[in-house]
């Protein structure tokens, strides 16, 4: 079983970090098609993240800034929407817990941090991620609207003979 290609990978292994590590990602042209591909953009121009990963007591946070400049398609119109994205971002990072427990606690409000696999930490995904966050699920034009059109007034086969049959003139 293959797994799949991720638009944009960049991984650091867990003991590459050492008291930190500090990057600014930049994907080149093919990774922003496949970025842009995988979210449903119109294009994706410009995207930049700072990253920085620390080590905490209960694991590691990847915090930083997520910069782009990109369209979205519009639900309506579909004419491309520009946007452009500034923004800030914090996730806290563990281990996998080797619980012998096969119960699983779900919580509305799950501040549990994301478990690192494989041994490593995947700077370019948590990008994706972060652009993916920040995206209108929903864009739309100013001032577009969905017109609904008008529901045919007999669904019947026999509308159309209908109109055919002459009009009684007696």
């Amino acid at each position: 079983m293959s797994t799949p290609q991720l638009p944009y990978s960049e991984p650091v292994r867990l003991h590459q970090i050492g008291s930190g590590v500090k990057r600014t990602l930049t994907p080149d042209a093919a990774a922003r098609a496949r970025i842009a591909r995988a979210l449903d953009l119109a294009s994706l121009d410009a995207v930049e993240a700072e990253v920085n990963l620390v080590p905490t007591a209960a694991g590691w946070t990847l915090s930083g800034r997520v910069r782009a400049e990109l369209a979205q398609t519009c639900g309506i119109t579909l004419e491309p929407l520009p946007l452009t994205i500034d923004e800030a971002f914090s996730v806290q990072l563990a281990e996998p817990v080797d619980e012998e427990s096969d119960e699983i606690i779900i919580t509305l409000e799950d501040e549990s941090p994301d478990v690192v696999e494989d041994g490593q930490i995947d700077l370019g995904q948590y990008v994706v991620e972060q652009l993916a966050l920040h995206l209108d699920p929903f864009p739309r034009k100013p001032g577009a609207e969905f017109v609904q059109p008008p529901e045919p007034t007999e669904i019947s086969p026999f509308a159309v003979l209908k109109q055919l049959r002459p009009s009684d003139e007696g």
